[in-house]
């Protein structure tokens, strides 16, 4: 790998690794993609992200990152085109926010819902709806988290209006109320209706046959 490459180490089916797709893609960054078997670790994942061994990996001038949040931080931060955090400080740390409310709220919760069963499932898709409907609150009255054009929020969370859709088909329960959470919803909808966003996204019947699959995993091993 050349010094002065920038590569993407990723997998399609992966919703985090496609927040970096998503960031690369809005500010016309050239980069190398290298697509991961995680049946089959690569020496190469192995190599550039020892400590937590899954994508997505960013590797720059032969320096590597990890962690979906922290990489789209290094990539505002390193090219200043068409950013992503707004540069007002206290904007940038609402941008911060939400971004993390949706990998350690609404993620962890819609993910139980997904894999559980019983009393734990329902439980867990109340807790979902009730952080989705906190996250709608986040537009404060604009297109986007991010105002009139997409942010770092939009990226960090956009992919949500994809998956949870598909843990809903999969599993059976309702987690986005088209009434109540109409804002969310239609955001969803405008989000991966934008050109770049769409064009990146993996086909929804691949990704619904590969999520039945990791369903049926995840369901085996819970019984």
């Amino acid at each position: 790998m050349a010094s002065d490459s920038l590569t993407l180490i990723g997998f399609w089916g992966s919703p985090f690794a496609l927040r970096v797709k998503w960031a690369l893609e809005l500010k016309g960054i050239q980069y190398q993609y290298v697509e991961e078997d995680l049946t089959n670790k690569s020496a190469l994942l192995m190599q550039y992200n020892p400590v937590y061994k899954k994508v997505p990996v960013l590797v720059h001038q032969g320096k590597s990152l990890a962690e979906s949040l922290v990489i789209l931080e290094y990539i505002d931060e390193t090219w200043k085109q068409n950013p992503l955090l707004p540069l007002d400080p206290y904007e940038k740390a609402k941008a911060r926010f939400w971004s993390r409310f949706v990998d350690e709220k609404c993620v962890p919760a819609v993910m139980t819902t997904f894999s559980k069963g019983g009393v734990e499932q329902k439980k867990a898709a109340e807790e979902a709806r009730e952080n989705l409907k906190t996250l709608e609150s986040g537009f404060e009255g604009k297109r986007y988290f991010g105002g009139e054009k997409i942010g770092f929020t939009d990226v960090a969370t956009g992919w949500l209006g994809c998956w949870v859709r598909l843990v809903e088909e999969i599993v059976g329960i309702n987690l986005i109320d088209t009434k109540s959470m109409a804002k969310l919803n239609a955001w969803f909808d405008d989000f991966l209706e934008h050109p770049i966003i769409k064009e990146c996204m993996p086909p929804r019947e691949k990704l619904l046959e590969h999520n039945k699959a990791f369903y049926k995993v995840l369901r085996s091993l819970s019984t």
